[in-house]
C-alpha cells in the first residue's frame, strides 16, 4: 500500500498544479487521439484513457484527505467530478467531511446510494453524525439500519446538538479508567488497545455512574511509581464542557488553556464524549472564513458553483444595496440646488463618506473580533462606545483639517474648508456608532455579528456622509 503524505501549503500548492496539468494533457491527448483515423482507434483510445487515469489515481492514492479535499475545491465542476471519481473509495468518506458545505452538495449529487453507504461506512459515529444531515433521506434511512446498536446511539446523541454546539462536534472514542486501581494495572489494559484513540494525552478517571473525578496525565502515568493509585497522582483541575456549550467558546478555551483533548458531559454532569484539539482548530478556522464571507453579506458558496446559483447566493444584500443607493442618491438629490450653486461640492461629497466607511470598517472589525473572543459584554460596550468616539473625534479633527486646508488650497474659500473639516468630524462620529451598534445589535437579535455589518456600515456613512457634508454646505455656504 503506497504511503499517504501530508504535504505543506508550498508544497500542496504545487501537488494541485500537477493534478491540473495531468487533466489538461489527459484532455488533450485523447482529444488527439479521438481525432485520429487509425487501426484499433478504439482500443488505442481507452489504452490512452487508462494510462492517464492510472497516473491520477497513483497521486491521489499518495495524498491525504484533506489535501485531497483542497484540490477538489480549487477545481472546475467538470473537472472536479472527473477526479472524485479516482478518489478511493475507503477516502471518499474524509474526504466529504474536509470540503466545504457547497462543494460537499455537488458531490454527493452525483454518487448513487450505494457509493454513499460505502463512503460513510468508513467513518467513526462521530464523523458520521456531520454527514448524515447531507445525506438523501433514503441513505439517511438505510444508513442507521446498517450501524449496530452502540454506534447508532452515538450518532443519534450527537444530532440531537446543533451543529455550534459541543456535542456535534465531541468524539465517542476515548479511554475511561477507576481511580482505585494501581498505574501497572492502567499499563496493563493500555496494552490491550492495538493503538491509543488519536489525540490521547489523558486518561478521564470516572466513577461507576461516569462522573469525572479527574484526568490522568500519560506523562504523570509513565514517570510515577506503577505501585501508586491513580487517585495519588490525577489532577483534578477538569476543564469541562458540556453537550450544549457553545463550540467556538470551547475553542477559545482549548487556545486558552493549551488543551489537546477535554471531556464532555451530558446534562446530567455525566461523561458522553469528548473534544479534541483537531477538531477545535477547525472550528476556529471555520468560523473565520464564515465571517469573511458574513461581512460581505454571503454565505457559503462554491467558486466553482454555476452562475445561476452564485447570483442567487448574492441576492439578498445587493437588493439592500439598491436600496440604500437610491436612499444616498434622493439624499443627494434634495441638495441639487446646493451643489448647483457651488461645483466644488460635488467632487469633495466622495472624500467624505469614503473615509467614513474606511474607519468604520476599522471599528467594526475590532468589534466583531472583540465579540468573537468574547471580550466585549453589556458592561464594556458603553466605554467603547467612548473610546470609539473620542477616536473619531481626533481623527475628524486632525484628518479634517488637513483636508479642509486641501480643499482651501484647491478653491480658496476658507468656508469651504471649514465646512469639509466639520463633516469630517461628524460623519466618522457617525462611522463609530454604526461600527459598534450594528454588530452588537445583530448579536443581540441572535444573529452573526459580522452579517452584513459592512454592507450596512457602508450603507450609513455613504448616506449620512453626503447628506452631512451638504447639509453644512446649505447652512453655510449658500
Amino acid at each position: 500500500m503506497s504511503e499517504i503524505t501530508r504535504t505543506s501549503p508550498d508544497s500542496l500548492q504545487e501537488t494541485l498544479q500537477q493534478v491540473m496539468r495531468l487533466i489538461e494533457r489527459h484532455k488533450l491527448i485523447e482529444g488527439m487521439v479521438h481525432k485520429q483515423d487509425m487501426p484499433r482507434h478504439e482500443l488505442v483510445e481507452q489504452l490512452v484513457h487508462k494510462q492517464h487515469v492510472a497516473e491520477l489515481e497513483k497521486k491521489l492514492a499518495s495524498l491525504h484527505p484533506a489535501d485531497i479535499a483542497h484540490i477538489l475545491e480549487a477545481l472546475p465542476l467538470n473537472d472536479r467530478g472527473m477526479v472524485w471519481q479516482l478518489v478511493s473509495s475507503k477516502d471518499e468518506g474524509e474526504v466529504l467531511l474536509e470540503v466545504s458545505d457547497a462543494v460537499r452538495e455537488s458531490l454527493l449529487a452525483d454518487m448513487a446510494p450505494h457509493e454513499i453507504l460505502a463512503a460513510a461506512s468508513e467513518l467513526d459515529a462521530d464523523e458520521l453524525a456531520d454527514l448524515v444531515p447531507d445525506l438523501p433521506q433514503a441513505v439517511q434511512q438505510e444508513l442507521f439500519t446498517s450501524l449496530d446498536a452502540e454506534e447508532l446511539a452515538q450518532v443519534e446523541t450527537a444530532l440531537t446538538y446543533r451543529d455550534d454546539e459541543v456535542g456535534a462536534l465531541m468524539d465517542f472514542d476515548m479511554v475511561t479508567i477507576r481511580d482505585d486501581v494501581t498505574l501497572e494495572v492502567v499499563l496493563r489494559y493500555l496494552r490491550r488497545f492495538s493503538a491509543l484513540p488519536n489525540h490521547t494525552d489523558k486518561l478521564f478517571v470516572i466513577d461507576e455512574r461516569r462522573r469525572v473525578k479527574g484526568v490522568l496525565p500519560l506523562e504523570q502515568l509513565l514517570v510515577n511509581d506503577p505501585e501508586l493509585t491513580v487517585a495519588a497522582v490525577m489532577a483534578t483541575d477538569v476543564v469541562l464542557f458540556h453537550g450544549h456549550d457553545d463550540a467556538g467558546e470551547a475553542a477559545q478555551a482549548f487556545s486558552r488553556y493549551d488543551l489537546v483533548s477535554a471531556p464532555v458531559l451530558d446534562s446530567n454532569g455525566l461523561l458522553i464524549g469528548r473534544l479534541t484539539v483537531d477538531m477545535m482548530v477547525d472550528v476556529i478556522q471555520e468560523e473565520s472564513e464564515a465571517e469573511v464571507l458574513s461581512l460581505a453579506g454571503l454565505k457559503d458558496e462554491d467558486l466553482f458553483s454555476s452562475v445561476w446559483a452564485s447570483a442567487k447566493n448574492r441576492w439578498p444584500w445587493l437588493a439592500l444595496n439598491i436600496a440604500t443607493a437610491f436612499l444616498a442618491s434622493r439624499v443627494i438629490g434634495a441638495f441639487e440646488a446646493t451643489i448647483a450653486h457651488l461645483v466644488a461640492l460635488a467632487t469633495l461629497m466622495p472624500i467624505v463618506s469614503g473615509i467614513g466607511g474606511n474607519t468604520g470598517t476599522q471599528t467594526i472589525t475590532l468589534i466583531i473580533r472583540g465579540i468573537a473572543l468574547g471580550q466585549i459584554n453589556a458592561g464594556n460596550a458603553p466605554r467603547l462606545l467612548l473610546k470609539e468616539s473620542g477616536i473619531a473625534l481626533l481623527n475628524g479633527l486632525v484628518w479634517g483639517g488637513v483636508l479642509g486646508l486641501i480643499a482651501w488650497l484647491l478653491y480658496r474659500q476658507i468656508d469651504l474648508g471649514l465646512v469639509m473639516m466639520g463633516a469630517m468630524v461628524l460623519n466618522l462620529q457617525v462611522a463609530a456608532l454604526v461600527g459598534i451598534g450594528v454588530p452588537l445589535i445583530m448579536q443581540r437579535l441572535g444573529r452573526d455579528p459580522a452579517y452584513g455589518s459592512s454592507v450596512l456600515l457602508t450603507a450609513m456613512t455613504d448616506s449620512m456622509g453626503f447628506f452631512i457634508f451638504l447639509g453644512l454646505a446649505t447652512l453655510f455656504l449658500t
